[in-house]
């Protein structure tokens, strides 16, 4: 009978340290990593494009959602929105008729945020 092979603790940077030591994985992660701060950006860049569009400062809006304006600034570098949050932004921005649109395959599928969540009756 052969002895039971023991597990061995190591740290977890060591081994990410290991991994990354491979030139493949090394170029793989670092590309992950230009996706997502792009993606980062892309979000951080719409929502500043919407209230640049409703011609409104970061000071107006946030007076507009009773908050400050170092929160709207919050929101614009945010990574992750609450559907509420996303909405309460758009209403001070005064968006109507406001859509989510998502490409599955070849479909294209627009889903209406009901009027109350956008600032509607």
């Amino acid at each position: 009978m052969s002895e039971a092979k023991r597990a061995t603790f190591r740290r977890g940077n060591e081994r990410i340290a290991e991994l990354l030591a491979d030139p493949d994985t090394a170029a793989r992660v670092e590309t992950i990593r230009a996706e997502m701060a792009q993606a980062d950006r892309a979000h951080a860049m719409g929502l500043a494009a919407i209230r640049r569009a409703a011609q409104l400062t970061q000071t107006e809006l946030a007076q507009r959602m009773g908050i400050k304006q170092a929160a709207v600034s919050g929101l614009e570098a945010r990574e992750d929105l609450l559907l509420s949050t996303l909405a309460n932004y758009l209403a001070a921005a005064g968006a109507t008729d406001v859509t989510i649109t998502a490409r599955l395959g070849d479909r294209t599928v627009e889903v209406a945020l009901p009027a109350q969540l956008v600032g509607g009756a």
